[in-house]
């Protein structure tokens, strides 16, 4: 069903990010998926890197969906259906922006009306959205995910 509808927007999802450290991408406790940070990766490549200013917000909205996306990826990889999700919890968003940019919430916009589109009311969640002074391999965008699904 919310495969379905990702393929109604457009999206495939990708094979599911590796960690680039000593950690989990995913890790679940009780009914609980807690999604480690997804940056814009595109198969190898970090599609979007960089400070985020006024002058590249949309470019910055495309890698917050794109960490969405990864978010998705890693859900399915983890629970093998999207069909699983009972509710996305929580999206925290962490931006690459300069010191004078305050537009982070709008950065993440996109990764959280992907989560509406796809599951509905289930898809909407509580959310921080803030400036880092650096991300790793200078993404523009970083975002992790608190899930809650059914057995």
């Amino acid at each position: 069903m919310y495969e379905d509808k990702l393929e109604s927007l457009g999206i495939t999802l990708p094979e599911a990010p590796v960690p680039a450290g000593n950690y989990m991408p995913a890790v679940k406790t009780g009914n609980l998926l807690f999604i480690s940070g997804q940056i814009p990766l595109e198969g190898d490549t970090v599609a979007y890197t960089g400070k985020v200013s006024d002058d590249n917000m949309e470019a910055a909205q495309r890698s917050a969906k794109v960490c969405a996306i990864n978010i998705l990826a890693q859900v399915k990889r983890e629970l093998g259906s999207l069909d699983r999700v009972t509710r996305i919890i929580r999206l925290s968003g962490f931006v690459n922006s300069v010191p004078e940019f305050v537009m982070q919430s709008k950065v993440i916009n996109p990764a959280s009306d992907l989560m509406f589109k796809v599951f509905g009311e289930k898809g909407r969640h509580s959310r921080i959205a803030v400036g880092a002074s650096s991300l790793p391999l200078d993404s523009m965008t970083e975002i992790e995910a608190i899930v809650e699904f059914a057995e």
